[in-house]
C-alpha cells in the first residue's frame, strides 16, 4: 500500500469525511483490520479563506507548495488536496514535488464519462464556478459544462462559507440548492458536479432530477485505487 499525503482543513468537516471514507474503502477492499497509510497537514481555514476572498492566490501558492514539499519529505508518495477550490493551484503543486497529485476534477470527469453523462452542472464556491480552472479541466475531458447564474453563484457561495463550513445544515438552503440543480437540469445538465467538498454534507440523490457527482466520494475512491494499485 502506498502512503497518501492529504492537504486538509479546507474545511475540517469535509476533511474528516475524506479521512473516514478512505479508511472505510481500504477496509472494504482488503478486509480484516486494514486501514489506510496517510499523512495529513491540516491548514488553519480562516487564514486560507481570508486570502481566497482577498484574491491573494500567490500567497496561497507559496503556502500550499510548502505544505506539499513537507508531506513529500515526510514520506508521502502521492498527494490529495481535500478541497475542490484549491485545485486552482494544481499546476504549481505538481511542479513543486516529484510525487503525483490525484486531481479531483480529472477523477470527476472520468466518473461522469463512465456514467454516460455528457453535460454537467458545476456547483461550488464562486472561485470554482468563475475562475475557469475547474471548468476547463472538465471540458478537456470532452464534457459540456453549465454554471449557475450570478445570483445563484452568490447564494451557493454564501451557503458554503456561512453555513456548511461551520457545520450548519439548513433546510431552506437545501431547497435553494436543489432548486438550482433543477433549473440547470431543465437547461440540459445530465448530471451535477458537487464541486465543493462541503456539498457532500447535503448530497441527497432522491431530491435531484439528475445524478449527483459527489466529488469527495469520487476523489476518495480514485485515491484508494492508486494506493492499493488494484489490490483486494
Amino acid at each position: 500500500m502506498k502512503t497518501l499525503g492529504l492537504i486538509g482543513g479546507i474545511s475540517w468537516e469535509s476533511t474528516a469525511h475524506y479521512y473516514t471514507r478512505i479508511n472505510q474503502l481500504v477496509a472494504e477492499r482488503l478486509g480484516g483490520l486494514h486501514s489506510a497509510r496517510m499523512l495529513m497537514y491540516s491548514v488553519e481555514f480562516d487564514e486560507v479563506q481570508t486570502l481566497q476572498h482577498a484574491d491573494d492566490w500567490r500567497t496561497l501558492e507559496v503556502m500550499f507548495t510548502d505544505i506539499a514539499r513537507r508531506l513529500e519529505r515526510a514520506g508521502a508518495q502521492g498527494l490529495v488536496v481535500c478541497a475542490n477550490t484549491m485545485h486552482i493551484l494544481a499546476q504549481p503543486l505538481k511542479g513543486a514535488v516529484s510525487i503525483p497529485l490525484i486531481h479531483v476534477a480529472e477523477a470527476t470527469a472520468a466518473a461522469a464519462k463512465q456514467a454516460g453523462i455528457g453535460t454537467v452542472a458545476l456547483l461550488g464556491t464562486r472561485f470554482t464556478m468563475e475562475k475557469g480552472f475547474y471548468r476547463e479541466s472538465l471540458e478537456a475531458s470532452g464534457l459540456k459544462v453549465l454554471v449557475p447564474d450570478e445570483a445563484e453563484r452568490r447564494e451557493l457561495h454564501r451557503i458554503i462559507y456561512e453555513e456548511l463550513c461551520r457545520g450548519m445544515i439548513r433546510e431552506e438552503s437545501k431547497e435553494a440548492f436543489y432548486g438550482i440543480v433543477q433549473r440547470l437540469a431543465r437547461a440540459g445538465a445530465e448530471g451535477a458536479v458537487l464541486g465543493c467538498t462541503e456539498f457532500t454534507l447535503i448530497a441527497d440523490a432522491a431530491r435531484s432530477p439528475v445524478p449527483l457527482l459527489d466529488t469527495t466520494e469520487i476523489h476518495a475512491r480514485v485515491a484508494v485505487d492508486w494506493m492499493l494499485g488494484g489490490a483486494g
